[in-house]
């Protein structure tokens, strides 16, 4: 029996396979207003227990675009881990649709989901990681930088579940990642990670500089009077290297985290890579779905090279 294909965390995915997703990526966004119709027949169900404007959306398009059908449910309109077991709605679902994206806080419930799934389980995002998050700034990287090997990425403010698919990827994309946040954090980073409670230290010579909110769903009410020295803002720009790019996930808390002056300057790339979702999750969908039939190869997929 083949083995289902799960895009679930970057640490768990052949380095060589993830380069090959994102040398796809590139291609289909080339062929974004002539786009091949691979998932013909397919079906994805998204599954949601959280707000969502760019994941839904991206997801949904890259699905219909390429030809397939997506099924969105919300918490409130299904059973996973209610009444029904994660089990049996993992069972149910297998023998409905080709993939499962699903959007959950709890990682556990998606490696549950995965375990008893006939069909790929997609990491939309989790409270411990955001895979398909990374790919799509990754492939903003390649775009805007060439390469992400070799770069100083430079993650101001709060540690969470976006800068450790960083740190996956740091490992895969062979660059060099630094977090910079308050002293009393500095027990959530994981060993072996660089961080430094200096932000013009980390940012000094990086190609990109990258945040996220300081004030994820479900902490409302959370102080952030100590996140303020980690903003980005024109002066830590000036530290990076002259060419540096600004990235965040978005939505930003303006303007907390990032200055306005910084997020509609220049050298920020922030909608860039907000499009990026689109063609890196279409290609993660392409890999997870090959079993399926899918093929974007060079016998069946024009690189541009025709």
């Amino acid at each position: 029996m083949t083995q289902v294909k799960h895009f679930l965390d970057l640490d768990q995915i052949d380095p060589d396979e993830l380069k090959s997703i994102l040398k796809k990526a590139h291609a289909l966004k080339a062929q974004k207003y002539n786009p091949p119709q691979l998932f013909a027949g397919l079906s994805l169900a998204m599954v949601f227990d959280k707000l969502s404007t760019r994941t839904r959306v991206s997801f949904d398009v890259a699905m219909k675009q390429l030809g397939g059908h997506t099924v969105v449910m919300s918490k409130g309109e299904m059973q996973i881990g209610g009444a029904e077991s994660i089990e049996s709605t993992a069972n149910v679902l297998s023998r409905f649709v080709d993939g499962v994206m699903v959007r959950i806080s709890e990682h556990n419930k998606l490696l549950e989901l995965a375990e008893y799934s006939g069909v790929p389980v997609i990491n939309g995002m989790t409270d411990k990681s955001h895979p398909c998050q990374i790919m799509a700034d990754v492939m903003t990287i390649e775009e805007k930088l060439g390469s992400a090997e070799g770069k100083k990425i430079a993650w101001l403010g709060d540690y969470n579940n976006v800068s450790q698919s960083y740190i996956d990827a740091s490992k895969v994309f062979g660059f060099e990642f630094v977090i910079a946040l308050p002293e009393d954090l500095n027990g959530n980073v994981p060993d072996g990670v660089s961080f430094t409670n200096d932000a013009k230290e980390a940012v000094k010579d990086a190609d990109v500089l990258v945040t996220d909110t300081w004030v994820s769903m479900g902490q409302e009410g959370k102080d952030i009077e100590k996140f303020w020295p980690y903003q980005v803002n024109a002066d830590l720009m000036s530290l990076a290297h002259k060419d540096a790019i600004f990235m965040h996930c978005l939505p930003i808390h303006e303007w907390e985290e990032v200055s306005e002056e910084v997020a509609k300057g220049p050298q920020s790339v922030i909608y860039d890579e907000a499009e990026n979702r689109l063609h890196a999750q279409k290609a993660i969908l392409a890999w997870c779905l090959e079993d399926a039939g899918v093929s974007v190869s060079q016998k069946s997929f024009n690189f541009g090279n025709k």
